[in-house]
């Protein structure tokens, strides 16, 4: 009878979490809007659907595995918002549930797993609600440390052969910081691969990267998309700008660097305390366990830098949990505290869970509405209908969204009007997709100097010349801008030169008419 309770109260707990997960993020998924973000993967996901490849029919540096899945949703849910943040939920639901069964592997009691588990839930994805590069990258990379662990701890080949295909995944979702866990995963894999001595490993790891690689191509091949086009756009040129973004660690400040992120750092002092006496004793029957505690330090210290670097709002806070789990795992298994360690680690998951939801997820920091009032929001449906049950309220009208609204809708009533090939420069990217007319846009998201060159950087020729040839390629007559632009202020000129007259519609619309570029 105990084992059936025992059983029942699993199978329940799992239920609870895969519903909690994708309801949470759904709920969420629907309140606040931040343009740029909120529509990117939405527009390119449907451009993929309907045929328009990355690379070769739009410039972009990142995300090219977030919008062909994003594509698949599309096919299989329709094109709608429901079907949009479902994409994110249900990643939210694979971190979630693939951490309940990891801890559970190492023994950690059913309300453990649960508990832990069900604050990754509430804070992953639910910050952004809606599909996000560096949210999916996060999540992807945390699935291979999740393999790489279980690689060790359960000898199972199959783990060795997912590392590499999920760590693919994870780089066309976005560079950083994959690269960084790829290099650290390398390593101790190498490690692990000298010390046991075990060729099968080697081998199904191989097999991995073989599978990755025959996918990648096959994807190339079959969107006719150019390895040198793809090589320069999502190599060369952010690799071009890999000195300033490496220019924001500094300068090494201790609030900057080791205050603002101490939760990270208290969640895995045990770690580093058993990595120091490990590294000490010089046991092999800790060696798997060394490799393991080692992979999270690091894993953890590299999400910190990539966070140092990047442009958006912190997100890292949502491996709190996780940090602490492992630690919990490792307390239990070679501490004597370990009930009051214990302890802390679940005060302290609980206490940064409850702060981090009050002050990111609740407030929409994440959207850049933090202080703003969301019952300012109004129905999405006075947009469209299928933004309907949105609470539309971005950082650039706080105050007065309906004013936003009108705006957009004159925009869409000019555009609806226009039959012409036309190309559509806008971070309202939903625009193209329910006028059922390809915005022909030659970038994914307008950011000057972020997504692709300005005039200093050596592969703006490149830009120049892929924007051009669009331009000419499909007769393109006139370039509509509907700002505000979150980063752009005359996106194209510095292409167009003199070659357009300007058409002002309304202070934030306007059309470029071109001749002879």
């Amino acid at each position: 009878m105990k084992i059936k309770n025992k059983n029942l109260l699993f199978i329940s707990l799992i239920i609870f979490l895969i519903f909690f997960s994708i309801s949470f993020n759904q709920f969420y998924g629907y309140i606040g809007i931040l343009p740029i973000d909120s529509f990117l993967i939405f527009n390119s996901g449907y451009d993929l659907l309907n045929g328009y490849y990355p690379f070769k029919d739009y410039w972009t540096i990142k995300e090219p595995f977030i919008d062909l899945i994003q594509a698949i949703f599309f096919k299989l849910f329709g094109v709608s918002w429901f079907s949009y943040v479902l994409h994110a939920s249900v990643f939210n639901c694979l971190i979630t549930m693939f951490t309940f069964f990891l801890l559970k592997k190492f023994n950690l009691s059913n309300g453990l797993c649960f508990f832990y588990s069900i604050c990754v839930a509430i804070l992953t994805y639910p910050t952004s609600g809606t599909p996000f590069s560096d949210h999916h990258t996060l999540i992807l990379c945390l699935l291979s440390l999740y393999s790489f662990v279980f690689a060790i701890n359960k000898k199972s080949n199959i783990y060795w052969f997912l590392i590499p295909i999920l760590l693919g995944f994870s780089f066309l979702s976005k560079q950083a910081p994959t690269v960084y866990v790829i290099f650290l995963i390398s390593i101790l894999s190498i490690i692990y691969f000298i010390k046991s001595k075990n060729i099968l490993n080697f081998i199904s790891s191989l097999t991995g990267v073989t599978t990755f690689l025959i996918l990648f191509f096959y994807f190339l091949y079959f969107g006719e998309i150019k390895f040198n086009d793809f090589f320069i756009q999502y190599f060369s040129y952010p690799m071009s700008l890999g000195e300033s973004r490496f220019e924001w660690l500094f300068p090494f400040e201790f609030k900057r660097i080791i205050w603002r992120y101490k939760l990270q750092y208290l969640s895995i002092a045990v770690l580093i305390y058993l990595f120091i006496k490990f590294s000490l004793e010089k046991k092999n029957r800790i060696f798997s366990d060394y490799l393991i505690i080692i992979s999270i330090i690091f894993f953890c210290l590299l999400t910190v830098m990539h966070q140092l670097m990047t442009i958006n709002a912190i997100f890292i806070y949502c491996l709190i949990p996780i940090f602490c789990g492992f630690s919990h795992i490792y307390s239990k298994k070679y501490l004597k505290n370990e009930k009051i360690i214990s302890r802390f680690l679940i005060i302290m998951t609980l206490c940064s869970t409850v702060y981090y939801y009050s002050t990111y997820v609740k407030n929409r920091t994440f959207m850049d509405l933090r202080g703003i009032n969301l019952e300012n929001s109004i129905d999405g449906k006075e947009i469209h209908s299928e933004l309907s049950n949105i609470k539309w309220i971005t950082m650039f009208y706080p105050d007065n969204p309906s004013k936003e609204i009108s705006k957009i809708k004159l925009a869409l009533k000019i555009l609806n009007e226009d039959e012409s090939n036309k190309m559509i420069v806008t971070d309202y990217q939903f625009i193209s997709v329910f006028l059922k007319q390809y915005d022909f846009s030659p970038t994914r998201f307008w950011y000057d100097f972020h997504g692709y060159p300005s005039e200093k950087n050596i592969y703006f020729n490149y830009w120049k010349e892929f924007v051009l040839k669009k331009i000419k390629k499909n007769n393109i007559k006139s370039i509509y801008v509907l700002k505000p632009l979150h980063g752009e202020t005359q996106p194209l000129e510095n292409i167009l030169k003199n070659c357009y007259e300007k058409q002002t519609f309304s202070e934030t619309f306007y059309k470029l008419i071109l001749s002879n570029c």
